[in-house]
């Protein structure tokens, strides 16, 4: 029993689930999905009627919110699919590191420097807009334990 009060954790988690249920013919366009236990925006969304006894089956087309790959799915419309929790937040961008990191600064003034610069066209607008002295608002969404800038825009709260 002594062994216990050695012991020591880094980090406590709530155990709360990162996706809840919904019955497929509730998900709608523009919704989130998990397709292949990836967390997806729904873009094409088709039902078909089966046969005599079968179910209607709902196709599902989606892209994945962070790295942009196509997954597709085929479900039941009585079944239950999972839909994960997906949360976008603005952060104001003040500064990047010589290692490729964001330092951003929530509305409640904390930072945090741990997400890298977005690879590809965002990557390089944001650099670029940084350098020529734009003040940059930073779209973080975060999902299924994973996050990302998904989108920039100018700060114009800024000018009033």
């Amino acid at each position: 029993m002594a062994d216990i009060e050695d012991t020591h954790f880094e980090t406590g988690d709530s155990g709360a689930s990162v996706t809840f249920p919904m019955q497929c013919s509730a998900l709608r366009k523009n919704g989130f999905v998990m397709l292949k236990s990836r967390p997806c925006k729904i873009v094409e969304m088709s039902t078909s009627k089966t046969g005599k006894h079968g179910h209607a089956k709902v196709h599902l087309v989606g892209i994945d919110i962070f790295n942009a790959k196509k997954y597709e799915d085929i479900c039941p419309s009585t079944h239950n699919m999972d839909v994960p929790f997906v949360k976008r937040e603005d952060y104001q961008l003040t500064d990047i590191s010589d290692d490729g990191y964001l330092c951003l600064m929530a509305d409640n003034g904390d930072l945090r420097e741990d997400l890298k610069i977005p690879d590809g066209e965002l990557g390089q607008q944001l650099r670029a807009d940084f350098d020529a002295g734009k003040e940059l608002l930073c779209t973080v969404l975060k999902s299924c334990g994973e996050e990302c800038v998904i989108a920039i825009k100018t700060n114009t709260a800024l000018d009033k």
